[in-house]
């Protein structure tokens, strides 16, 4: 299955994968669900999905007065839940109560600042999946310039019991 969707939000192909959608598949909530849109989904393979990055985010009241830029770690975030989308769609877990843990980070290289006002665009596909184990390669942009690059393994796995 592909989803694609246009700038107005139209689908071309299917049914957009909206806001509603990304909430029913990640179990993140304001502040830290950073992922808006998904743009373009191919099941198995890849997901380029959104991020609005807005002066109102609560992580530049901090970093950094004056000079306002997204950390790196939470652009890796993003597209740690960008890929926790392709991973639910891929293997079926909708609904399920599974979810997608960080196991490593590799690789991770920033290479331009993220400041307030801008569509950021986050890039995900499979190196490898499995079951329970998938690695994958990322890449967060603003308009064609990257910003960040990084590889991750994620294990698949039940919410832990409280």
């Amino acid at each position: 299955m592909t989803v694609e969707t246009t700038d107005k939000g139209a689908a071309s192909a299917a049914p957009a994968y909206d806001i509603q959608k990304i909430l029913n598949a990640l179990p993140h909530r304001y502040p830290l669900l950073l992922v808006d849109r998904v743009k373009s989904l191919e099941i198995g393979e890849r997901i380029h999905a959104v991020k609005g990055v807005t002066f109102n985010e609560q992580f530049f009241q901090g970093h950094f007065p004056g000079r306002p830029i997204m950390p790196g770690v939470l652009q890796i975030e993003a597209l740690a839940q960008t890929a926790a989308i392709l991973a639910i769609e891929t293997l079926e877990l909708a609904g399920s109560g599974k979810l997608v843990y960080f196991m490593s980070i590799d690789e991770a290289k920033f290479r331009a600042p993220v400041e307030p006002g801008v569509l950021l665009d986050l890039e995900v596909g499979f190196v490898q999946k499995r079951t329970r184990v998938c690695k994958f390669w990322g890449k967060a942009s603003i308009e064609g310039k990257v910003t960040c690059e990084v590889q991750f393994t994620a294990m698949v796995a039940d919410p832990p019991q409280g």
